[in-house]
């Protein structure tokens, strides 16, 4: 192994110094960053646009409950008859027209509301509506039935269940939610991770065998360190990449942020108890839960996992790099390897958050092929250390056998040309 330190440092270099490497590590914070910023402008352009609806109420007594807000404004129409209604808004092209029909009981007017619009209206919109339409005839009926509307709202009983552990401590209701997003976010990025890299190590396979230097190369390397090489180098210049995109990111973003003005902190007080619906007391308990998360744990295992599952996905997409001769090639190739990935975020989302301690999140947590991404879902709901250090043994089990599947196939596949070999050949590559 005296050429793998050299490899290496060849392959780390030779990223590093790609143009096209330096301009997406300095110019994909820029764009990151112009995106939240984006995303902020547009979500300010769209809360600001007031949705005008015109309103037919013919019984006289449900306009009033109708309250504007800042998302939609009510237009008094009860004077127009409903053909007129519906020229008038579609030449002065308000967003709708609310139609509610007079001489009709209760039970049947239920069923007689309708709302005109030549586009599909907001649902949030017609939810409101349906939701101020109903507590009135709501009300109605009780007065019809003699009912006293006061003293059934002083009644009404409203149940705010605390939550507690046995050890004593409170915590949230969102606590589920947190976990949610703390696991889901290192999940998701690993496999973005994974797959970026991964194919760079690929990539640089495909380069060198088109260009036919693969040939002078292996005269003097060993398949075995010129495919270990490219992964570690690969994997060197990709965690550099990673880190100075977190730092580029984070000061880029404060630094925009205050000079715009835009608000990229987490919601105010105000704001988060309105989102939450919740007291102050509340938001300190989900702060609180946030500080109890495995945090450390969670950063640990996010490296580990990053460095195993990329090493067991770069073994496999560095052989894949010397079975073809060009990307468009090796498309056919892809589908196993992307749907792992792709399940493990799928059971992640649909399985660890139902059940985080269920079967089926703790067998794919333990399936080297969606273990790192399934696993790292799973840590912030409190996974015991054993289950971990299993999970962890199993993959780097697995990065050994599949990197040595990986150098037969690279071994025979980067001096192969003009051919796109199937998978039944890929097997017998295996043999050799």
């Amino acid at each position: 192994m005296n050429n793998l330190p050299l490899i290496l440092k060849r392959e780390f270099i030779a990223r590093v110094r790609n143009r096209t490497f330096v301009v997406m590590t300095f110019l994909s914070p820029l764009i990151f960053v112009g995106m939240i910023l984006l995303i902020s402008w547009l979500a300010t352009i769209n809360s600001s646009d007031v949705k005008q609806v015109a309103v037919v109420d013919e019984t006289g007594s449900f306009f009033e409950i109708l309250k504007s807000s800042e998302e939609v404004n009510f237009l008094n129409y009860t004077d127009y008859k409903l053909e007129q209604a519906k020229d008038s808004v579609r030449s002065k092209e308000l967003y709708g027209l609310l139609y509610i029909p007079g001489n009709t009981a209760n039970s049947k007017l239920e069923e007689s509301v309708q709302f005109y619009a030549d586009e599909s209206p907001n649902i949030s919109v017609i939810r409101n509506i349906e939701k101020s339409i109903a507590t009135k005839i709501t009300n109605q009926n009780f007065k019809e039935q003699g009912l006293d509307i006061h003293k059934i709202e002083e009644a009404r009983a409203r149940v705010n269940i605390q939550i507690e552990n046995f050890s004593g401590e409170k915590t949230s209701k969102m606590s589920t939610y947190i976990k949610m997003i703390f696991g889901g976010a290192a999940g998701y990025f690993l496999m973005m991770f994974i797959i970026i890299y991964g194919n760079m190590v690929m990539r640089s396979v495909i380069e060198e065998k088109s260009n036919r230097i693969i040939e002078i190369i292996i005269s003097s390397v060993k398949p075995m360190q010129l495919m270990l090489g490219k992964i570690l180098g690969t994997s060197f210049a990709g965690i550099l990449q990673f880190f100075i995109w977190v730092l580029l990111g984070g000061i880029l973003l404060t630094v925009i942020t205050s000079i715009f003005g835009v608000n990229a902190q987490p919601p105010s007080m105000d704001a988060a108890e309105a989102m939450a619906g919740a007291n102050q007391e509340q938001i300190q308990l989900i702060l609180n839960d946030i500080l109890k998360l495995p945090l450390l744990t969670l950063v640990v295992s996010f490296l580990i996992y990053f460095i195993g599952g990329y090493f067991l996905y770069s073994a496999i997409y560095a052989a894949i790099g010397a079975a073809v001769d060009s990307e468009t090639d090796s498309q056919q190739f892809m589908l196993p390897v992307i749907l792992p990935l792709m399940l493990g975020i799928y059971v992640g989302f649909f399985s660890v958050i139902e059940n985080p301690h269920g079967t089926i999140s703790t067998i794919f947590s333990m399936i080297p092929l969606t273990s790192p991404i399934v696993m790292l879902m799973r840590i912030p709901f409190g996974v015991p250390w054993w289950e971990v250090a299993i999970s962890m043994l199993l993959l780097i089990a697995s990065i050994v056998l599949v990197i040595w599947f990986a150098g037969k196939i690279y071994r025979i596949g980067i001096l192969m040309y003009g051919k796109k070999p199937t998978y039944k050949e890929l097997f017998k590559w295996l043999k050799y």
